[in-house]
């Protein structure tokens, strides 16, 4: 099986983003304020809490962006509001020709929104689509869809946009932001959109960062007081964002040195391994028998978690282990018998190589 995982920063790179995250908010914040909870309310003047401008504010210093806001509705939420202020109701948007994400499908569905497929990994077919077809906005999804997939943000968006410089693009960067080294916005988008979710932030807050004239008109759609993120909300999703950056490459790392022990033949029964964005970064496990439902029982037991809470929230720091994604039975029907998804959260190698060897013990011996 060949795959494609995107590259992830080092961990010396994610402490220097570390490092510019905190300074970036001695910029906004004084001292005292970094250690309150945050202020409430529609402040006069600017319809939300000072605190949740402050954080935005950062948040789009990160990114280098006109403008960012906080949004309810997670991930799901940032990339509705993001294409709501790009699309009109039955207007036509081009996508990869892959599985859509079930609540991004939704969002087309109530806007009657018509798609448009092209193969984002063939540069002379997402050529043609666009000069057969008048498409002003195209949404991409960073991480991959189908375990074909191998095409470069950057390098699409620079396509889309010779093709068509008017093109407004949204990209779907959950699950990739602080794995990658530059976001949808960084390689030439109109908004990115992602949940703080995923990176250690509270539940319900998504992202949306981008071109202050989109950015706008989701504030301006979002008026009403009860619909604010709070600041206390706010710095939530702002301590979560200093920390994450380490912590997830301290995953990737351990995703490298488990799946290099792996292939060294350390668990008898594993057929092979790879590295896969499917959604999260995580290591498939390919066994020698069709054994995948009975260790996923198995390793339950012994403390791995069997389904994920946000993927990668702060709630979860044991090792997942868990069935392959939808996209990845779709691809073979048979897969889900003798593959498992691992994703490494907060713990090491030795402990995914526990788990994982116990619970094919226990089914083997059986």
């Amino acid at each position: 099986m060949k795959l494609y995982p995107l590259e992830s920063m080092t961990l010396e790179e994610a402490m220097q983003l570390q490092f510019r995250i905190t300074d970036l908010t001695t910029k906004y914040f004084s001292g005292s304020e970094v250690l309150s909870l945050g202020d409430l309310g529609v402040v006069k003047g600017q319809n939300k809490p000072s605190f949740t401008i402050k954080v935005e504010n950062v948040i789009k210093d990160i990114f280098g962006a006109e403008k960012a806001v906080l949004v309810r509705g997670s991930g799901t939420g940032a990339l509705r509001e993001g294409i709501q202020s790009l699309v009109k109701a039955q207007e036509t948007v081009l996508i990869h020709d892959a599985p859509v994400y079930p609540t991004t499908q939704t969002t087309f569905e109530n806007m009657g929104i018509v798609t448009v497929k092209a193969d984002f990994n063939d540069e002379k077919s997402l050529r043609e689509v666009l000069k057969v077809n008048h498409i002003d906005t195209a949404l991409i999804q960073y991480t991959r869809q189908k375990p074909s997939d191998s095409y470069e943000m950057k390098n699409v968006i620079r396509i889309m946009k010779e093709m068509n410089p008017k093109m407004r693009i949204i990209t779907d960067d959950n699950y990739a932001v602080f794995k990658v080294r530059e976001i949808g916005i960084q390689s030439g988008a109109d908004l990115s959109a992602f949940s703080s979710f995923k990176l250690l932030g509270p539940e319900g807050i998504g992202i949306l960062v981008g071109r202050e004239k989109y950015i706008s008109e989701v504030i301006r759609k979002n008026y009403s007081g009860g619909g604010q993120v709070q600041g206390h909300e706010a710095m939530a999703v702002l301590r979560g964002l200093v920390y994450a950056p380490v912590m997830i490459a301290i995953q990737n790392k351990v995703l490298n040195e488990t799946k290099a022990r792996l292939d060294k033949g350390e668990v008898h029964g594993v057929r092979a391994s790879y590295i896969a964005n499917a959604q999260s970064k995580v290591l498939l496990v390919e066994f020698e028998r069709e054994i995948a439902g009975d260790v996923l029982i198995e390793a339950e037991k012994l403390g791995a978690a069997p389904h994920p809470v946000g993927a990668e929230s702060r709630y979860e720091f044991v090792p997942m282990f868990y069935r392959v994604s939808g996209t990845f039975r779709a691809f073979d029907e048979n897969i889900e018998k003798r593959m498992i998804r691992i994703n490494p959260m907060r713990s090491g190698a030795d402990t995914i190589i526990r788990i994982l060897k116990e619970s094919m013990e226990t089914v083997e011996g059986r």
